[in-house]
Order: structure tokens, then C-alpha cells, then sequence
């Protein structure tokens, strides 16, 4: 179920590309655009790079041909491909990306329909035939990267009845778009399809979850193992790790980043549907595997009754998260890092006496929060770096610690979200936004290289983990209670 669009591999340029089942008209190829990685290379949206547009720039403003604002109806029009011009296509990504904090994106569809529609005249009786085949291929060009970039923005149904009236009137100007129609509303719905199903494998493993933890709170014994049972090889257990972030991270619209932060608009209600859980449904699901994690390794440290046991969980887990930063998985090491540093694992003293900590201080240090989390900014940078210049999709691996990128993108939308003086969108600012999401998407593409063990798989996301108070409980029962306000606690949670 990998949703890989097409302008990641680097063999296609779009313009023929059959993938997008838009094939191009002999002799006039579209603008050739590099793949995602290359686009954002240049310091700014280059209006030089792929476009011939007049220097009238109405109600855009340019510097060293950058474009740097724009009022939002030019900016609309900028998007809307006419006979001799084709938007970039980092233009195309960065706007439909950011527009959404001032409009909802079925009124930019409506918009650019609209435009669509009257420039070309689509909606007159007896089109002309050779017009409709100089401008059609872009139009369907223009509706082929919005599904396939933003494709979960068709789950509205404003979306896609305007996606299908502006497709149908392209088809029925002349037939032979009729089959490249069919195959972008196909390939749209197919997507669609598949990450439908993808929520009801979520909502199952969350179920299956729930039920085991009834159990094991009246038969304890009944159901637990511990994971060196399930897994005694660290390295084997990191590579399982990887799928699940992989998998998890694959599904998040880039979007979602910005529809987190879509402020809602005390005087309209309509607005309120962005709080809608589904706008950012699949974000807020990667961050709860990573609170999962975090539990599920101090449950799993917290469990054993016996001392030594419990050092031997530790120090594996230690080694797990080595394996997850060689891999480049720092969603999963972070994860294991503040389950090992909860104040319920942490307490456990003579535990942690009996652990060979050397390696951990070196992740931790690696971790350390301190300077906006410098070492392990390098440390992603050298795994992105790699990534680049990689032979292998092992090599490829970047899963960034989630939380910090959206503390990151949050700082970005801030910027984003306010108008300049003269009410122009700061397209600037948007540009800064687009190059961090379309890094993202670039890593959320990779395919998971290793095998899968569907055994330890349904054990890291259905094992029923405990809660702060049942992790204190065990804690105190591992250790004794050292001062009155452990000991109060402990009364209480007996």
C-alpha cells in the first residue's frame, strides 16, 4: 500500500510521463521539473526556471525574480495554466500547501475552475477542437499533481465534483482525453480506497490493544511475555520498528502539517470542519505510536520481578536503539529514550546499577535536548545527506524525531498565517514551509527494505501496556518507596 507518487523517481520529467496518464502533445512538451529533492534546491521560487510569463506581474512582487507576495487572487491565477504558460511546479506544491491557512482548499478548486473555465472559454457550445489540445494537457497536468500530491483534499465532496465538471468539460471538448480522464479520477480513487482501509487496520490494532489490556488487568499472567521472548535480537527488533514508522509516516498528508495549525474562525462555522479529527487524522495516529513506544518499553522494563531481569531488558532496549540510529530511525530511538527516562524507570536505582549504561549515555548525548537539539540536528543532517547520495533504500532511511519536525513546521506556520501590511500573502514565508514538508516527503517514500515478522509486528502494536500509575505501581513493587512522597503515592495507588 506505499502511495508513491510518480515525481519522485528521477527518470520522470511528467511532461510524457504515462504514469499520470497524461500524455503530452507531440511538439509541445510541458516544463521539465526535477524531482522532488532537486526542486527546492535554490535559495527561492525561481520564476525564470520553467515559465515565460510577461513582467506585468499583477498584483504579484518579484525581487531577483523571486517571487516574494502576492494578493491571494493573483496568486490563484498564477496557478491556472493558460495556452503558452505551465505554473512551476515548486510553485504548485508550495501553494496548494499553504493557501489552505486562508482558504479552505474546495474554494481554491472552485476558483481555479472557475478561471479554467472562462479563460478557455470551456463552457461554449462547439469548442474548438485545436484550442481544447493546446491547453487541456496542462489542465489535466495541474489536476494530475494536485491528487497526487494532496490526494486526502478529494475526501471532500465539494473537491470532487468540481474535479469531475472541470474534467469532463476538458473530455467532452475532445474524446481523446476521455481515457486520460478516467485514469486520473481512477488512480485518485484507488488512493483514496487504500488509506480508507488503512484507518480500519488502525482502529483494529487500537481495539485489539484495549481488550488485551481487560485482560491483563483481571489474568495478568494469562497474556503477557515479555519482548526478548518474542524477539531476542535487537537488531531484529530496530528493522521491525522501521517498518511500523515507515508505514505510519508514509500515510500523513503533507497538509496535515499545515491543517494542525489551521486556526479556527470564531465567526464562521463552517471553518470548524478543519478541527475535524479526519483533516489530520493520520499525524496525530504517528504521534500516538510514539507515546505507545515510549510505554511499551517501561512497561516492559517495570514487569520482571526479579532485579537482574530487569537490568537485561534495559540494556537490551539499549542496544535496539543503537540499531534504530545506524538505521537512521530516530522517531523509534527517541521513543525508547524517554520510555527508559520515565520517572517510574528512572527511580529504579539498583536496576540501573547492574546496566552497562556507557552505550546509553552515548545516545542520550546524541538525544540532548540542549541548544535546539544540536547533536541530533547534525546527526539527521548526515542521515539526509546520505539518503541523497544512496544506492541502497536501506541507505535511504531517514525517519526524523516527529515531534521536533512539528515543533519546527509550527514555528513556520506562525510566519505563514499573517499578511503583510498591504494584505499580500508572504509568499516567502510560505517557500520556507514548502522546502521543510517537501523534505519530509521525500523520506516518508522510502520503501521498508527489510523483511517483515508479522509475530513481533502484532506484539509492538497489540501487547496491552500499562499507564503512568500501573508503571509506579510496579515500580514500588520492584523497589521500595525511598521517601514519604513515593510512599504516599504508593498507599494511594494500593
Amino acid at each position: 500500500t506505499q502511495m508513491a507518487a510518480c515525481y519522485l523517481s528521477p527518470g520522470c520529467h511528467i511532461a510524457g510521463c504515462s504514469q499520470n496518464g497524461v500524455p503530452s502533445q507531440a511538439g509541445e512538451r510541458m516544463p521539465q521539473t526535477p524531482p522532488f529533492a532537486a526542486m527546492f534546491d535554490s535559495s527561492g521560487y525561481n520564476r525564470n526556471l520553467y515559465q515565460t510569463k510577461e513582467d506585468d506581474c499583477g498584483g504579484l512582487y518579484y525581487h531577483d525574480n523571486n517571487l516574494l507576495s502576492g494578493s491571494l487572487e493573483a496568486l490563484i491565477q498564477h496557478l491556472v495554466p493558460n495556452v503558452d504558460y505551465y505554473p512551476d511546479r515548486t510553485y504548485i506544491f508550495t501553494f496548494l500547501l499553504s493557501s489552505r491557512l486562508f482558504m479552505h482548499p474546495y474554494e481554491v478548486m472552485a476558483k481555479v475552475c472557475h478561471l479554467c473555465t472562462e479563460q478557455q472559454r470551456l463552457s461554449e457550445p462547439g469548442l474548438d477542437k485545436n484550442r481544447i489540445r493546446k491547453i487541456a494537457p496542462k489542465i489535466l497536468q495541474l489536476l494530475t499533481e494536485w491528487t497526487e500530491t494532496f490526494p486526502y483534499d478529494f475526501r471532500d465532496e465539494r473537491m470532487m465534483r468540481n474535479l469531475k465538471d472541470l474534467a469532463q468539460r476538458i473530455a467532452s471538448g475532445d474524446e481523446m482525453y476521455w481515457k486520460n480522464v478516467q485514469q486520473l479520477l481512477q488512480n485518485l480513487i484507488r488512493k483514496l480506497a487504500t488509506v480508507s482501509q488503512y484507518e480500519e487496520v488502525l482502529a483494529k490494532i487500537n481495539a485489539t490493544s484495549t481488550d488485551r489490556l481487560m485482560v491483563l488487568k483481571t489474568k495478568p499472567q494469562s497474556i503477557q511475555r515479555d519482548i526478548i521472548a518474542v524477539c531476542n535480537d535487537p537488531y531484529t527488533l530496530a528493522q521491525q520498528l522501521t517498518h511500523i514508522e515507515l508505514e505510519r509516516l508514509n500515510y500523513i498528508g503533507p497538509e496535515e502539517f499545515v491543517q494542525a495549525f489551521v486556526q479556527k474562525d470564531p465567526l464562521d462555522n463552517d471553518k470548524s470542519c478543519y478541527g475535524d479529527r479526519k483533516k489530520t487524522r493520520h499525524l496525530e495516529a504517528y504521534v500516538e505510536w510514539f507515546n505507545r513506544l515510549s510505554y511499551l518499553v517501561a512497561t516492559e522494563i517495570c514487569m520482571p520481578v526479579k532485579k537482574k531481569n530487569r537490568a537485561k531488558v534495559i540494556e537490551y532496549f539499549i542496544d535496539v536503539a543503537r540499531e534504530c540510529f545506524n538505521i537512521g530511525n530516530f522517531n523509534s530511538l527517541m521513543a525508547i529514550i524517554s520510555g527508559m527516562n520515565m520517572n517510574s524507570v528512572s527511580r529504579l536505582k539498583k536496576t540501573w546499577a547492574k546496566v552497562k549504561t556507557a552505550k546509553f549515555d552515548i545516545l542520550e548525548h546524541q538525544m540532548d535536548p540542549s541548544s535546539n537539539f544540536y547533536n541530533y540536528r547534525t546527526a539527521l543532517r548526515g542521515a539526509a545527506q546520505r539518503s541523497l547520495t544512496a544506492h541502497s533504500s536501506r541507505e535511504k532511511i531517514v525517519i526524523p524525531f516527529f515531534s521536533l519536525l512539528i515543533k519546527d513546521i509550527y514555528f513556520l506556520n506562525e510566519g505563514c498565517a499573517s499578511r503583510l501590511p498591504n494584505g499580500h500573502v508572504n509568499f516567502e514565508k510560505f517557500w520556507e514551509l514548502a522546502k521543510q514538508v517537501s523534505e519530509f516527503m521525500t523520506w516518508k517514500q522510502v520503501e521498508c527494505p527489510f523483511e517483515r515478522d508479522r509475530k513481533i509486528l502484532q506484539y509492538l502494536l497489540t501487547v496491552p501496556v500499562f499507564s503512568d500509575d500501573a508503571l509506579y505501581l510496579a515500580s514500588y513493587e520492584s523497589e521500595s518507596p525511598e521517601n514519604h512522597i513515593e510512599k504516599d503515592r504508593w498507599k494511594t495507588l494500593r
